[in-house]
């Protein structure tokens, strides 16, 4: 079984299907994990896009969920906690939007989907990537809410910032995310959508694990 998770930067995606898969036994795939690798790999070659491509069609990129925890090691390095960095968070949609990087991310993505059951979050996992999935969800919240709830998390993890920047980071990428060209975010026509600005997070976990057993 595929469930996906659709919905813009800083809606709960990511929190909502690691713990539904915690409580389940699904496996979870954080697509924007891969993003955010390839993104790390951009950086490393100065935004060089001809040396980007280059380097990606060739790049060892490995990823685990394991104890309920989803770590990716790009080239034999583990790079779980350094794709989570403002410079990557500030460039993964500008990645994102490229049509190499896309096909590069699908591809590993449907790889990792070929046994088993997943429930997976991104931005087109249920319009480009899975549209077959048994079960999506659009998940969608204010600005404000999103960008509270991204500025805990980065809190949490120790990284520096104010809201005012988080607020302006999510902005660049709703624009950027659902002006592509390639795939852009938008909800699936059977997709189930969630005002995850309505819910807790407990709430929203709740309400995918209930939908998920009545399928």
């Amino acid at each position: 079984m595929i469930v996906v998770i659709d919905g813009p930067a800083g809606s709960g995606k990511s929190s909502t299907a690691r713990a539904v898969a915690e409580r389940t036994g699904f496996t979870f795939l954080d697509s924007g994990a891969f993003y955010r690798a390839i993104t790390l790999l951009y950086l490393r070659n100065h935004k060089n896009q001809e040396l980007f491509f280059d380097q990606m069609k060739s790049c060892d990129l490995q990823v685990e969920f394991n104890d309920g925890r989803f770590s990716i090691r790009l080239n034999g390095e583990t790079v779980t906690e350094l794709i989570r960095d403002k410079e990557v968070s500030a460039n993964v949609s500008t990645v994102a939007a490229m049509p190499q990087a896309r096909e590069f991310v699908n591809t590993h993505l449907r790889e990792f989907v070929k046994d088993g059951s997943f429930i997976a979050d991104g931005r087109d996992l249920g319009t480009a990537v899975f549209p077959d999935a048994d079960l999506k969800f659009f998940f969608d919240a204010s600005v404000e809410k999103r960008a509270e709830r991204r500025l805990n998390e980065m809190l949490l993890n120790g990284q520096q910032t104010d809201l005012e920047a988080v607020k302006l980071n999510i902005r660049e990428r709703d624009h950027i995310d659902s002006t592509r060209k390639v795939a852009p975010l938008r909800k699936a026509d059977d997709a189930i959508v969630v005002d995850t600005g309505l819910l807790t997070l407990e709430e929203q976990i709740q309400f995918v694990i209930n939908t998920v057993k009545g399928r």
